[in-house]
């Protein structure tokens, strides 16, 4: 089975989706891939926290109910991705953030990608044209 990095941005697409949003057909068909175990994801332990505030900015836009983020959010942790610590992964984050003038937040996903010898899978269609050419970084459009 291979494993990926795993970006907030697809993972979201999973959960309450919003009408017309992009890119939900192929956040689901990564989804099956996982489920029929031909992938693995593996995350920088800041996901939880960005899947949190997610959850709690769409109750705060009434995206969704309190109710719904809080059954998506079980589902989400009840995945049981693995979670590397962010703090193993600060020094190399802060070098890409620096150089590619990105943030350290997304560059912690780029980070373990590298460490790891992985794609990072990311809805983030800026974050990947800005990086795609120097890591392995994917956009969820292509992949």
């Amino acid at each position: 089975m291979k494993a990926s990095v795993l970006d907030a941005s697809v993972a979201i697409k999973w959960s309450v989706p919003a009408v017309g949003e992009n890119l939900v057909a192929e956040a689901f068909r990564v989804l099956d891939r996982y489920t029929a175990q031909e992938l693995d994801f593996i995350v920088p332990d800041i996901f939880w926290a960005e899947i949190g505030n997610i959850f709690w900015k769409g109750v705060q836009q009434r995206r969704w109910s309190s109710d719904s983020a809080e059954i998506a959010a079980l589902e989400m942790r009840n995945r049981r991705f693995t979670a590397f610590p962010s703090e193993d992964l600060l020094v190399e984050a802060l070098d890409i953030a620096l150089a590619y003038n990105r943030t350290v937040y997304d560059c912690l996903y780029v980070a373990l990608a590298v460490r790891t010898s992985t794609d990072f899978i990311t809805a983030d269609e800026r974050l990947a044209n800005a990086l795609a050419a120097y890591f392995p970084v994917k956009w969820l459009g292509v992949f």
